[in-house]
């Protein structure tokens, strides 16, 4: 494709980026159906989880890796994949990705034992892994322009978010009417069409200097991510252990090594100079604590609503679907914002504000307080793909085009990363708080969760159940106090660092890539 103002530009001035047209926007929505159905997969074994316990019978550790090996073998693979797409072609890995993908589902909706099941998981990890930084990468191609760039990573956004909540009601209703195995098949259909149309309506990129690529990264990379992923995601269920605590301390010392490489390396996986970009390092960091404020909080809602409140599964998952109308408005309005004219650093940090106003509406809820919460995760969820949306536009933006794949992949690590502390830390708060608020009366079981409060009072007569209900859904939304009001103290900092660190940068299109040299 031509440029057409390459031709009438006069000596020395800049040209203006090429602005995308039907064909791009129209493979967008070719690349959101991947995009929603990657999201979803994290939430969607939720109702699942019974079913496949009945019939295949797993372990306490099998069904344990049933959950997390996905997870886990996205965040390992997230960088390798982003720096690979960008020296085989984003295009080429992201149709390789989506075949994975959809063979992976297919094997896990037929599988015969628990076994089949984990690793049918872990491919769809690895496909995961492969769908995400090629889909923002082939985006940071196709939309040049800032301005539409700006709204394409807002709807971007807004799916990529919305997708974690729509995975556990879609994952509730296909169980309640299929067998559980339909949860998976739901994804054949969108990667058969990503499979037809991708070739067709998709650009093919990559860094045209790529150099060698650094294998020992590798293994290095998954050894810094997983241990501290791992630890992070154990210690708000099983408290402050010292191997969770070793393992995150040994995730820290192998992240440590992996950057001393990342500045020694010929040819390194992730290149100094791409986060030492304008806003790009910046956005890495405000890009974790938004996801420290989602994670961090959804571990309070999604308890208050099933155990508090006393809903069934299926039944909390339909009324959390009510703050996700708030979200698919969040980002596509706040690109708006940005395109009109409006400061990005001061719109982060109203960003950020109103995610902070949300964990204080949290702060402010009792024992039967749904619209409240409800109220609560819609604006806070709305603050925060409002940040995040405008964050990844600003890294995407000052990153270059050949580097896009490896500057996805980081973000999308730094999300993982922030989600899991998230979990961790406010986690630990509440708990503590919920600890310290039980009766000393209570059954010891009983003042260590919610969920064992739960199963005691199933096994004492009406009256005792009665009262040691009221006291653990008591302390449970005091340790949600507490944990809330912690989240909106960092919220608050954020927004003040936003304000100072973003303010007056301007992300510029690019006509084209030009041959890496920050490496």
């Amino acid at each position: 494709m031509t440029n057409p103002t390459s031709t009438t530009a006069p000596p020395g001035a800049e040209r203006a980026p090429v602005r995308a047209g039907r064909r791009e926007w129209t493979a967008l929505g070719v690349l959101m159906l991947p995009l929603l159905l990657v999201s979803m997969d994290v939430s969607v074994l939720y109702f699942a989880a019974p079913a496949i316990g009945a019939d295949l019978r797993p372990s306490g550790t099998q069904q344990l890796w049933i959950f997390d090996v996905y997870g886990f073998v996205l965040a390992g693979l997230l960088m390798t994949m982003g720096a690979l797409g960008d020296r085989v072609g984003r295009r080429r890995l992201l149709l390789v990705g989506a075949a994975a993908f959809g063979a992976a589902s297919l094997l896990a909706a037929y599988a015969g034992s628990a076994g089949t099941l984990i690793a049918a998981r872990a491919v769809l990890g690895i496909g995961g892994a492969t769908l995400m930084p090629s889909t923002m990468g082939l985006l940071r191609t196709m939309f040049a322009d800032p301005a539409q760039r700006t709204r394409a990573i807002g709807l971007w956004s807004g799916v990529m978010t919305g997708g974690i909540a729509l995975g556990s009601v879609m994952s509730g209703v296909l169980v309640e009417h299929f067998w559980w195995g339909s949860v998976f098949l739901v994804n054949l259909p969108a990667m058969a069409l990503l499979l037809v149309l991708g070739p067709v309506l998709l650009p093919e990129s990559r860094n045209p200097a790529p150099g060698r690529f650094d294998w020992p990264s590798v293994p290095l990379s998954m050894a810094a991510v997983l241990p501290v992923v791992y630890g992070l995601k154990e210690i708000p269920s099983e408290g402050w252990h010292p191997q969770y605590v070793v393992s995150v301390a040994a995730g820290l010392v192998l992240a440590a090594l992996f950057v001393r490489r990342q500045r020694t390396a010929d040819s390194p996986l992730v290149p100094p100079g791409l986060l030492r970009g304008r806003g790009f390092t910046p956005a890495l960091v405000l890009t974790l604590v938004s996801a420290f404020a989602i994670m961090g909080s959804a571990v309070f809602t999604t308890q208050y609503l099933q155990s508090v409140l006393g809903r069934s599964p299926l039944d909390a998952a339909l009324w959390s679907l009510l703050p996700s109308v708030l979200i698919g408005v969040a980002g596509p309005v706040t690109g708006q914002l940005v395109a009109r004219g409006a400061d990005r650093g001061y719109v982060v940090a109203c960003g950020f504000a109103l995610a902070a106003a949300g964990f204080v509406l949290l702060a402010l809820t009792g024992t039967h307080s749904l619209w409240l919460v409800l109220a609560a995760a819609g604006v806070l969820a709305s603050g925060a793909v409002m940040v995040m949306s405008q964050l990844t536009d600003l890294a995407m933006g000052s990153a270059p085009a050949e580097r896009a794949g490896t500057a996805s992949a980081l973000l999308e690590t730094a999300t993982e990363f922030g989600g899991a502390l998230g979990m961790a830390l406010l986690g630990s708060i509440g708990t503590a708080l919920y600890r310290h608020a039980m009766p000393p009366t209570a059954p010891a079981a009983a003042r260590e969760t919610l969920g064992a409060a739960l199963a005691a009072a199933a096994r004492l007569p009406g009256r005792s159940a009665g009262e040691l209900l009221a006291a653990a859904r008591e302390a449970f939304t005091t340790g949600m106090h507490g944990a809330a009001i912690a989240g909106a103290v960092v919220l608050a900092l954020a927004a003040a660092g936003a304000a100072a660190t973003l303010r007056r940068i301007r992300v510029r299109g690019t006509p084209a890539p030009e041959p890496d040299t920050a490496a």
